[in-house]
């Protein structure tokens, strides 16, 4: 466990790499939000979070599976992961930013390509964009709809 990283991940560098590619200018693990999110981007206004789905405990994921050992402490962990990233995340739309969430399992290879330019375009969509979060496994608005700004 002492080897996990916590920042410069290979899905966090490529997402980064992409960005700075496609001539987006950003700062990256910035403590100074809640959360030190992955990717800031201030003049777009936007956040960007690389999630890993074991440690976000992405729902509906073939990636993430819950450990069969010490059951009772990985599930509180992985619970409280999540309940703090939706507090980060409410915490930042209130002080007006949009908050963008890549899951891991969206950048493997069959599918990298189009979420990345969809990430691409969730930024530069909207310059003065609305304040929420965009994450693209969560239904909008209850149609089944993925990507919307809840």
């Amino acid at each position: 466990m002492s080897h996990i990283r916590g920042k410069d991940t290979s899905i966090e560098v490529l997402v980064r790499s992409y960005l700075f590619r496609h001539g987006l200018r950003f700062r990256k693990n910035d403590r100074r939000y809640p959360g030190h999110p992955d990717v800031v981007l201030p003049k777009w206004r936007t956040i960007v979070f690389v999630n890993g789905c074991f440690w976000h405990a992405h729902a509906n994921c073939k990636a993430f599976s819950r450990p069969k050992s010490n059951v009772e402490f990985w599930s509180v962990k992985l619970m409280r992961n999540g309940e703090r990233d939706r507090l980060q995340h409410a915490q930042l739309v209130a002080d007006g930013w949009r908050v963008i969430v890549v899951w891991e399992c969206e950048l493997a290879k069959p599918v990298r390509e189009a979420r990345l330019a969809r990430l691409y375009d969730q930024i530069t969509a909207m310059p003065d964009g609305q304040p929420g979060i965009i994450d693209d496994t969560i239904p909008a608005g209850g149609k089944g709809e993925p990507g919307a700004i809840v």
